[in-house]
């Protein structure tokens, strides 16, 4: 999509963006003790590959669209980026000149952090050197990792997990970057096999990134047991009733869990309902987790 596209399709937008635009309370919401509300790039993975998006152009039409003012990317949309400082910079300037602040890159493919093969751990976590590089100059604060998806037993491969993480973390740490775990394949998605890892990693750069969608068990049980290490939360939404509450899942509860736990960071957005209206989809998220943030920061 180039600029004068992206402004066509920004204005198509623009009344519907109205209503959205009104969730500035939510932006604030840290100075008033709750969380805040960003946007995953995930959430419009279609209109990304379809190519009527780009990467650079994602921060404004996150702006634009939602009224949402801060990001989370997904290396899957600019893989062959990694090392490019130029394209990092273009982003960066990108996000600054509409006010939107870059939270963090979701890392996919660079292999398994908990690889019990030494040789093939060493090499996933340089993989993340260049991701690590990259997000320290977007002004992220967190890569997110995936690990235990190598079909290792679980005990060694929480051992092989706390070393990979613990390593790359060192890394990252001159980049003042954490390294955060989503639940999100594997032996990971066993809340209580993660939460162990991270426990056993003891390190406070090396936390969690909840995923309402990819638990194996209990959805709720698994949220409580990932919070004390969350450095950000995935709101996965599939599909909307009447009413606009999610079908799958009872969000006031897994809202009033993050509540509990004290957490005032960023709840992601990440549509990946079967509408190809990927903007309305997102528009409902925003919409239900704008409620729920309200009625439970409020009435607890």
């Amino acid at each position: 999509m180039n600029r004068r596209q992206f402004l066509e399709l920004s204005a198509a937008l623009a009344g519907a963006t109205a209503l959205s635009c009104k969730s500035g309370w939510v932006l604030a919401g840290q100075a008033s003790g709750r969380p805040s509300i960003s946007l995953a790039q995930w959430s419009l993975h279609r209109t990304l590959r379809s190519g009527q998006l780009s990467t650079l152009n994602f921060p404004a039409a996150t702006k634009d669209w939602f009224g949402i003012q801060a990001v989370e990317y997904v290396n899957q949309f600019f893989a062959d980026k990694a090392g490019d400082s130029h394209f990092f910079a273009q982003l960066k300037l990108r996000a600054d000149d509409v006010g939107v602040r870059n939270l963090l890159i979701m890392i996919d493919g660079e292999g398994d952090l908990a690889a019990t093969d030494t040789k093939l751990q060493q090499q996933a976590i340089e993989n993340h050197y260049p991701w690590v590089e990259a997000a320290n100059a977007l002004g992220c604060h967190s890569i997110r990792v995936s690990i235990g998806d190598s079909g290792t037993e679980k005990n060694a491969a929480k051992q092989a997990a706390v070393i990979g993480l613990n390593k790359l973390a060192e890394f990252a740490h001159d980049f003042n970057i954490q390294i955060i775990v989503e639940n999100h394949m594997g032996h990971s998605m066993d809340a209580e096999w993660l939460a162990a890892v991270l426990k056993q990693s003891g390190r406070t750069d090396v936390g969690s990134l909840p995923d309402f969608g990819n638990f194996s068990g209990d959805l709720y049980q698994g949220t409580e047991l990932l919070m004390p290490f969350a450095k950000g939360i995935s709101a996965k939404t599939f599909d909307f009733d009447a009413n606009g509450r999610e079908t799958s899942m009872n969000y006031r509860r897994l809202l009033e869990i993050i509540h509990k736990s004290g957490y005032q960071g960023y709840i992601g957005i990440e549509y990946e309902g079967d509408d190809p209206d990927e903007v309305t989809g997102i528009r409902r998220s925003q919409h239900l987790l704008e409620n729920m943030i309200k009625q439970v920061w409020v009435t607890s």
